[in-house]
């Protein structure tokens, strides 16, 4: 087995302070979003890519993918969602197993008035720190970080 390739003493520093970042970063939406909206980041999740539809709907399966969560985690957040009157399930013409997901007009409220805020806390921490320069080249970083996971877990599919 090949020796362990261990961090450098500031690569733990990056290391460290990005999954602070992560951590943090996270838990300021959630608080945004209970304190201003009274929905949780799981509810966001779930109407933010059906509110980009054009007409409110996805199949549960391809909502699942957007978000990349479980089937299991993703029914019951759905049925938590149906009993608050944001969401409803129809039947999928195209397959009787599969489940759509439609957003009812409390939904598309919610969302609605939740979106301005989390946007503005999106960009009060992540985006105004930086200068145009910057930004790009954090874009750069991400998109080369993401290649490199996204060819990872295709690697050990």
């Amino acid at each position: 087995m090949p020796e362990p390739r261990w961090l450098t003493p500031r690569e733990a520093e990056i290391w460290a302070a990005y999954r602070r970042l992560c951590r943090d970063l996270q838990r300021a939406q959630d608080q945004q979003l209970q304190q201003d909206s009274g929905i949780s980041a799981a509810d966001y999740a779930l109407l933010a890519p059906l509110s980009e539809t054009e007409d409110g709907v996805l199949r549960a399966r391809d909502l699942g993918v957007e978000v990349d969560w479980e089937r299991s985690r993703l029914s019951h957040q759905i049925s938590r969602m149906e009993k608050r009157g944001l969401v409803v399930r129809e039947a999928c013409e195209d397959d009787a197993r599969g489940s759509m997901v439609r957003l009812t007009a409390e939904g598309r409220a919610t969302i609605e008035a939740a979106a301005p805020g989390h946007v503005e806390i999106v960009r009060q921490m992540f985006f105004d720190p930086l200068d145009g320069d910057e930004m790009r080249t954090l874009g750069d970083f991400l998109e080369r970080i993401v290649a490199a996971v996204e060819g990872n877990a295709e690697g050990r599919a």
